[in-house]
């Protein structure tokens, strides 16, 4: 912030840009304490070094980054390009045909003559509309195109960010921005392609205009400027609200999300009143952005009209004296009025043109901000893609913290063997780091101290998609797809292993669930299909991790929500299934635990005790009395 005035606050917003808020607005975002009024200030300020450093050269997606979407329709361009040249060849004849009616046909009663010039006149509103028809067909194929490009490019980008990426960034947001390049998509398609037939229209009739009478031309010149700078002048505070609104429309946009998806949990907690008038507040802020654009388009569009009308009033009075002065006839004053009209219609878009410019740039930017993002996998760093002979992994001095100022470490100098063909279990308090760990494993973030190694090998040397092709992991948010059973098990194998799916069926215990359903495997479940309880969700996740027969298992509460037969029959299926494998077990519960070749204990980020069921039970430490929490085991 660097002033505040007559209840405004004057902010410099790296994103944005300089904005001004009023007290409303800033309290909404300044507010920790809702009674005292009382918020937190960060204060920053740079050092000398900040002055020595090199200008930093910020990447950008230029505009030559958006018109290789249009060259790869090239042809198409120039089809569409070529038939807006023969509309304006077309349109260009009109205003002559016109002076000819009046200059000839009328002043000489020649009926036939005109009847040749209404005829000719018929036969170029034909073509016109024939070109305007195949135009149309040509510019919706190649905005569709262009959209399923520029999406496709998007969703690309977005699975090759890191996992880290989604753990921060709000499904509205993201939502938000693929709907933002509709706004790129319409500049390409709609507006550029359209003004540049604009503009050539706009030369041409201007040459024509400047042909029949030099001071209506400059007349036109100076009211086209005057319209334009007029125009600009609106932009940077449509640039403010185009930005305000995007924030309030992705929050929107959670906030429908969470509202379809957690409606049981709304109706369980009796929160339905608070979660509508939740998301009823956003609505009247939208609507506060979008009554200020109104005002803003408004004024904007009010004071071009002025100059426009302007403009022609002043073009008819001297186009009229010229032909009471004898300068022009009658029947080029008409072809003036004519030329006139379709200058203006060039001058008109221009303002379509200047907002959809601003648009796309800020969309642009938007995208940019993504498309910027570095890969999980850098094409520049080379990769091993073979894992090594040794596929034990170890955990040196390795300290975590999540993203963030101020976090404490979650994780704190762990020191960890996992032997390559054991089962290792990892238990603890909640928010202890047992999921941490796992996810490190995984390679959701990187330590910010230590190191991890596949054998001999460090694992950030090894490539993503090689070393998650050996892993099959069930965590506790495993997601189910809008699909039948048999994609959810077989998720990533286009054809089937059927003898695979029915061992991995058979392990989670899932074959009695599958012949209750009269469709069996094809039975669609998931958001938009049928509902599965908490059990059977978990028991498919796990089918899903044993079908993929991996090296490596990762599993974070993977048995927490099945009964205790389930859990059973479960458990020593995977005790056959783990013969071989590196397994890491992530558990609350410790009857899953007990047979594991080393129990690890955590506790506030460190390991305090390790080794065997029965040597921790002896022990009498900290696992011990989980253990006697949970079994009951007496003294």
């Amino acid at each position: 912030m660097y002033k505040i005035k007559n209840h405004k606050y004057y902010l410099a917003d790296p994103t944005t840009g300089l904005i001004i808020l009023n007290e409303d607005e800033f309290n909404r975002n300044w507010q920790v304490d809702k009674e005292s009024g009382e918020g937190i200030a960060l204060l920053l300020s740079p050092t000398s070094q900040f002055y020595e450093r090199e200008d930093e050269q910020e990447g950008e997606v230029r505009w030559s980054f958006l018109l290789r979407y249009l060259i790869t329709h090239r042809k198409l361009v120039v089809q569409m390009l070529f038939g807006m040249g023969i509309g304006s060849l077309l349109q260009l004849i009109s205003p002559f045909l016109t002076q000819s009616i009046v200059d000839i046909g009328i002043n000489t009663r020649n009926l036939n003559f005109i009847y040749v010039i209404l005829i000719a006149q018929v036969a170029l509103i034909i073509g016109r509309v024939s070109v305007e028809f195949i135009r149309s067909w040509i510019l919706l194929h190649i905005s569709t195109r262009i959209n399923v490009s520029i999406l496709t490019d998007f969703l690309i980008k977005l699975m090759k960010l890191p996992m880290s990426f989604f753990d921060t960034k709000i499904t509205g947001d993201i939502m938000q921005r693929i709907n933002d390049q509709k706004n790129i998509q319409t500049f390409l398609t709609g507006s550029t392609l359209t003004t540049i037939f604009s503009m050539f229209n706009l030369l041409v009739f201007s040459v024509v205009l400047a042909y029949y009478n030099i001071p209506i031309f400059f007349v036109f010149i100076l009211s086209s400027s005057l319209y334009t700078a007029w125009i600009v002048i609106f932009l940077k505070q449509r640039r403010t609200l185009n930005y305000k609104a995007f924030e309030v429309s992705a929050k929107n946009q959670s906030s429908i999300v969470q509202l379809i998806g957690g409606m049981q949990e709304i109706k369980l907690n009796n929160c339905e009143l608070q979660k509508r008038w939740e998301w009823e507040h956003i609505q009247a802020r939208l609507f506060k952005l979008n009554v200020k654009s109104l005002a803003l388009s408004q004024y904007q569009q009010g004071g071009a009209t002025f100059i426009n009308e302007g403009k022609n009033i002043l073009i008819t009075f001297l186009s009229a004296e010229a032909v009471i002065n004898g300068n022009l006839t009658l029947g080029a004053m008409v072809a003036v009025q004519y030329i006139v009209g379709q200058l203006s219609s060039p001058i008109e878009q221009m303002l379509t043109f200047i907002q959809g410019f601003q648009d796309a740039k800020i969309s642009l930017e938007r995208l940019n901000e993504i498309h910027q993002m570095q890969d999980e996998e850098p094409i520049d760093k080379e990769l091993s893609y073979l894992l090594p002979e040794n596929k034990s992994l170890s955990l040196t001095d390795l300290t975590f913290r999540y993203p963030g100022a101020g976090n404490v470490p979650v994780l704190e100098n762990i020191n960890l063997q996992i032997p390559q063909g054991k089962t290792t279990a990892i238990v603890g308090m909640s928010g202890s780091g047992k999921t941490t760990i796992l996810k490190l494993l995984l390679r959701f973030y990187e330590p910010q101290k230590g190191e991890i190694k596949v054998g001999d090998q460090q694992i950030n040397n090894i490539g993503f998609k090689t070393w998650r092709s050996q892993c099959g992991v069930v965590m506790q948010d495993g997601f189910i797809f809008s699909e039948s059973i048999e994609q959810n098990i077989v998720v990533g194998d286009i054809y089937p292993d059927k003898a695979k799916l029915k061992h991995a069926i058979k392990v989670a215990n899932i074959q009695d669930f599958i012949d209750s359903l009269p469709l069996g495997l094809t039975t669609k479940i998931g958001a938009e299909g049928n509902g599965i309880s908490q059990g059977q969700r978990q028991r498919i996740l796990i089918a899903r991790a044993v079908y993929k027969d991996p090296e490596y298992l990762f599993f974070d509460e993977a048995t927490n929500a099945l009964d205790a037969n389930n859990e059973q029959v479960i458990m020593n299926n995977l005790q056959e299934f783990f013969n071989g494998r590196t397994v890491v077990i992530v558990a609350h519960r410790l009857s899953t635990v007990s047979n594991a070749d080393n129990i690890i204990v955590v506790d506030r980020g460190r390991i305090i005790e390790q080794g065997t069921h029965h040597e921790l039970t002896d022990l009498r430490g900290d696992y011990y009395k989980l253990v006697k929490n949970q079994l009951e085991l007496g003294m």
